[in-house]
């Protein structure tokens, strides 16, 4: 009896933060799959644009006046420099995959977020990150490679263009995570924090939408595509992130978010009709392992 109730407020800890986060990352993984139905004449920075542009409008609607009241709250710069990231996010990392294929502009944006972020937790905060995180987050961008791999073979300018858009996309979701973060831990509520954050990267993408959304938003495809990008991954899977970061470090957050290549994975074998040979479910094992060390951490 002792021991459940001292593994009760672990589980209890866990529901809140890195399950949220788990989810979040679930339905981030369906955007691949879900892009693959879009027109064949639509853009990267179009479908980049959609997903966070309007859905940055939905998370603000939800917000409400209590995204407001951030902006009035005195931390202005801490949003302004979390709403670029957010606007930067979308476009580098959808540009990325189209420069440098969806394996490589994969690989570099998610498995450099976790690294962006202790740098960044250790510089900014004086955070020390424990050998559990190092080795969770070792195995899952391990992983990572393994579902990926081979792509760099014959890399080109493109491919290396793609790569640093890459390293730019991770830099920035590891930056609004951390933004989002710290307006959360001076007390906004995350629907707020998330609301007012995404409602002011919005105000960067729909300018980029309007001038290379024709080819998607011109079809009843690409309007389908189009909502189910911003309501489902961007709108839901962004009230649950926000509530999972207030209970979840952004280096833990980071490293739990590679949950996302493994779904996408697994649909591109179930839906799309991909297929995946050893190393990729090996790689999709270690990431399994990784996203566990790093979720039951105290």
């Amino acid at each position: 009896m002792s021991n459940q109730l001292l593994d009760a407020p672990a589980r209890a800890s866990f529901r809140s933060g890195p399950l949220l986060v788990l989810l979040a990352s679930a339905l981030w993984g369906t955007t691949g799959t879900a892009a693959s139905f879009a027109p064949a004449g639509a853009s990267p920075l179009s479908i980049g644009a959609a997903t966070m542009g309007v859905g940055g409008l939905l998370l603000l609607a939800i917000a409400g006046r209590s995204a407001f009241e951030v902006l009035r709250s005195g931390q202005l710069r801490l949003l302004v420099v979390g709403a670029l990231a957010v606007a930067v996010y979308p476009l580098a990392f959808y540009s990325s995959m189209a420069l440098a294929g969806v394996a490589i502009g994969t690989v570099v944006t998610l498995g450099s977020a976790p690294v962006f972020a202790a740098i960044l937790e250790r510089v900014v905060d004086g955070v020390r990150l424990d050998g559990r995180w190092a080795v969770s987050a070792a195995l899952a961008v391990l992983g990572l490679l393994l579902i990926t791999g081979g792509g760099w073979a014959g890399a080109d300018a493109n491919t290396l263009l793609g790569a640093l858009l890459g390293l730019l996309g991770g830099a920035g979701y590891v930056v609004y995570s951390w933004s989002a973060s710290r307006l959360m831990r001076r007390g906004h509520g995350s629907r707020a924090v998330m609301g007012a954050m995404f409602g002011a990267g919005a105000l960067i993408l729909l300018p980029v939408l309007a001038l290379t959304g024709g080819p998607l938003l011109s079809s009843s495809s690409g309007l389908a595509v189009a909502g189910y990008l911003a309501v489902i991954p961007m709108g839901l899977a962004y009230v649950l992130f926000g509530a999972g970061l207030r209970h979840t470090s952004t280096s833990a957050a980071t490293t739990l978010s590679l949950l996302e290549p493994v779904v996408a994975a697994i649909l591109g074998v179930l839906v799309v009709g991909e297929r995946l040979d050893v190393g990729a479910w090996c790689g999709t094992v270690l990431i399994g392992a990784g996203l566990v060390l790093v979720s039951t951490r105290r």
